[in-house]
């Protein structure tokens, strides 16, 4: 009886263990997709031939297309864990109408999504666009076979092949061929409109990735064509999803996959090759023949032909668009965009942009106030160069951030337009300006202590919007008393998104290049170049994914800049401030221009939140929620005092940058902060 028993006791056991052993090992191979396609969602311009071609793309310009595997596909065991090893392996032909030019190639991708949204065509191969390429938070992983150059992504030639991680700039890349048994290499030209298979290989343990490639005829080299040792597991999460991704751009190429395997924890099934779908027959274009056989004797009277007519046609182009406004308009911005705006319309609500309309300028341009023709709306109209790569990159974000956000406390996007050199941004006017004419330079009008904690409020509010509240995390990079406008009723509302980062609930953000206006830099920003919703807590800054709400706070309370020139040296405000109290006279610290009509316990309060917020260690800085609790009395700052900072590791900015970001002791008093506003 107890065998028996024991028996059933290991014939469950074993029941239970296989479903798991076998759910981590998945494979599937398609032979051609013939329809009724399974398990293969399609998007954008691919289609199904009908004799089980997977077509990515067809004739159509300035178009990406997409088909990924539906089911998503198990890489790591744990959430944690390291990426399995995986393999896949797959036949593909590009046709291309001309035979030296193409469309933009095609790439196999492992995405977190079966879906692509915001990606653009064209060099962007419908993988990323202008604003996430290089985000480590697109948890993207693609080997591209690239059929143009694109010197922004550092591609050496227009037959390539690359692995890319996160970004097209790929991490290795190689002249498309393959290593014969001899040890030669051969050219391969991805354009030739001949079957090409392709090998890519992952082993978990070693950490390597093979790329392999060969004609159709031939088998698997030994040799792989690209191979680098790279740790997925921090790319790749624990579900993800594999496919394949393809783009035109002004040429066009039709871009074909015959068939495809996959396997985790193994090697991808051979395909059957003799099982695979024929492709079309190309007949040579009868433009080609004449090229071929004409184009030599009849260009000497072509040429100057030709080059006659489209001087003429230039002409009456160049004179037909003087009288007419140019404007653009390219896909991406009907995915990412908010309200297309005609240029012509903001021409004249502007009055042309005259100078009398300037209500500000700086590094981006010139902002110009108007009305709307037809609505009689107030609007603000920013003018951002396009000329450098830097303008247009500041465009895309602030549309893809502040485009589809809707916030008391943010300026309202109405639209924007693109106008040859010219990208133009158009917002609620605010008519009561941005927060600095009131503070700074002898202001001839300024706020008292009700409006000025009310812009305050305001600010925080949308800073906590930002991190918390969206649906990703937004940083802001250039919070600054410019760009804090006030509305009518005198509510301050954050605006200017130029440089605004966006990032998943949860995810660590990427390191970036330090820029900004030094006194609103936190100091681990300019230490590690990493940009965290901390460092907006640091310093309403500029240009940077780093910039602090505290430094803000010190300008809003005393109406100084945040660094002030005495005895040409640089002082922070906050080490100004800090000095007071901790000689006990940190009212000493309020603005002249409040008056007496305001509230001493109120103003000592924002003054210290101010210094613990910029304080050097952002471990002690309270989070957004943490101020709002404070700012609108839920919860009272701790009593502490000037000896309480020093222990938490408060720097004077004149020691030196390197003792900014020391790290500190006192971790009690930083648990009781913490903790009060939770």
């Amino acid at each position: 009886m107890l065998v028996k028993l024991l028996t059933i006791v290991f014939f469950f056991s074993l029941l239970s263990q296989f479903p798991k052993s076998f759910s981590q090992i998945l494979n599937f191979t398609y032979n051609g997709f013939r329809p009724p396609l399974t398990n293969i969602s399609i998007q954008g311009i691919t289609t199904v031939t009908p004799n089980g071609l997977l077509m990515l793309t067809n004739s159509t310009r300035m178009k990406s297309g997409h088909a990924f595997y539906t089911k998503p596909i198990r890489f790591k065991d744990s959430p944690n864990g390291t990426v399995s090893s995986f393999s896949t392996t797959f036949v593909f032909a590009i046709h291309s109408q001309i035979p030296i030019l193409s469309g933009h190639g095609i790439a196999f991708v492992i995405a977190p999504n079966a879906s692509l949204p915001y990606a653009l065509a064209s060099q962007y191969i419908g993988l990323f666009n202008i604003a996430n390429n290089g985000n480590n938070t697109n948890h993207v992983f693609a080997v591209e076979l690239d059929t143009i150059r694109n010197t922004e992504f550092n591609d050496f030639d227009d037959n390539h092949v690359g692995i890319d991680i996160n970004s097209l700039e790929s991490e290795k890349s190689s002249p498309a061929g393959w290593w014969d048994k001899k040890g030669q290499f051969k050219n391969l030209t991805l354009i030739s409109r001949k079957r090409i298979q392709v090998w890519v290989d992952y082993d978990g343990r070693t950490h390597q990735i093979d790329v392999t490639m060969a004609p159709f005829t031939k088998d698997k080299p030994r040799k792989p064509l690209v191979s680098i040792v790279r740790d997925l597991s921090p790319v790749l999460l624990q579900d993800m999803f594999v496919g394949f991704s393809s783009a035109t751009g002004s040429y066009v190429s039709e871009h074909f996959v015959l068939g495809w395997s996959f396997r985790v924890k193994g090697e991808a099934p051979p395909l059957a090759l003799s099982k695979l779908p024929k492709l079309p027959k190309w007949e040579p274009k009868k433009i080609d023949i004449f090229y071929k056989n004409w184009m030599p004797t009849a260009s000497i009277f072509f040429v100057p032909f030709l080059f006659i007519s489209s001087l003429i046609v230039l002409v009456r182009s160049i004179l037909r668009r003087r009288r007419k406004f140019a404007e653009e308009l390219e896909d991406w911005e009907t995915e990412c965009g908010k309200n297309w705006l005609k240029f012509k319309d903001l021409y004249f609500a502007t009055e042309g942009f005259k100078e009398k309309e300037v209500l500000g300028s700086g590094g981006f341009g010139s902002v110009y106030r108007g009305v709307m023709p037809k609505t009689k709306k107030e609007i603000a109209v920013k003018r951002v160069s396009n000329k450098s790569r830097q303008g247009l990159k500041e465009f895309v974000s602030e549309i893809v951030s502040i485009g589809r956000m809707s916030y008391r406390n943010l300026v309202p996007l109405v639209g924007y337009c693109r106008r040859k050199d010219e990208l133009l941004l158009v917002y609620d006017y605010m008519p009561n300006g941005s927060l600095d004419k009131y503070l700074y330079n002898s202001p001839e009008e300024t706020l008292d202590w009700k409006q000025r904690i009310k812009v305050i409020k305001g600010v925080a509010s949308a800073l906590f919007y930002l991190h918390e509240e969206w649906e990703q995390v937004v940083i802001h990079r250039d919070v600054k008393a410019s760009n804090v406008l006030l509305d009518a009723e005198h509510n301050g509302r954050l605006g200017d998104f130029g440089l605004a980062r966006l990032c998943g609930h949860g995810t660590d953000p990427h390191t970036t290049r330090v820029a900004g206006t030094f006194g609103y830099l936190s100091p681990d920003h300019i230490r590690t170049g990493k940009a965290t919703t901390a460092t907006d807590v640091f310093a309403f800054g500029v240009l940077l994914l780093e910039v602090a709400f505290g430094v803000l706070l010190l300008e809003v309370a005393c109406g100084r800049r945040p660094i002030q020139i005495q005895n040409e040296t640089g002082v922070l405000l906050k080490d100004w401030v800090f000095e007071l109290w901790n000689e006990g006279n940190i009212l000493d610290a309020r603005d002249p221009n409040l008056g007496t009509e305001y509230d001493q316990s109120e103003v000592e309060m924002v003054l210290k939140l101010g210094l613990l917020c910029s304080h050097s260690n952002p471990h002690v800085r309270p989070t957004m929620r943490q101020v709002l609790h404070f700012l609108r009395g839920d919860t009272v700052l701790p009593d502490l005092s000037p000896l309480d900072f020093c222990e938490l590791g408060l720097s004077r900015i004149n020691h030196g940058l390197s003792e900014l970001g020391m790290s500190t002791n006192g971790s009690s008093i930083v648990d009781s902060i913490v903790s009060g506003g939770r």
